[in-house]
């Protein structure tokens, strides 16, 4: 009884661990993917609130200068 190792099967136990291997990591690189698109899609809806509550303060400070130039030309005609 002699065991002798085919060429063939071990080519295939390599091939089957190396393909092993590469779904793992393919898996991995996978759920990072999802985990990036996650934190995107997190950093997007920040920036939208922060755009629109920046964009609200400028037009009430907007409104501030407006009413107070008003207020100026009033006193500088009540005064003259």
């Amino acid at each position: 009884m002699e065991t002798v190792m085919k060429p063939e099967i071990l080519l295939s136990v390599v091939m089957s661990g190396m393909l092993g291997v590469v779904s793992y990591f393919l898996r991995q690189l996978l759920t990072d993917f999802k985990r990036v698109e996650k934190d995107v899609s997190e950093v997007k809806s920040t920036m939208a609130l922060l755009k629109s509550e920046f964009k609200g303060v400028n037009d009430l400070l907007s409104q501030r200068i407006d009413f107070l130039e008003k207020r100026l030309t009033y006193l500088e005609k009540a005064v003259n």
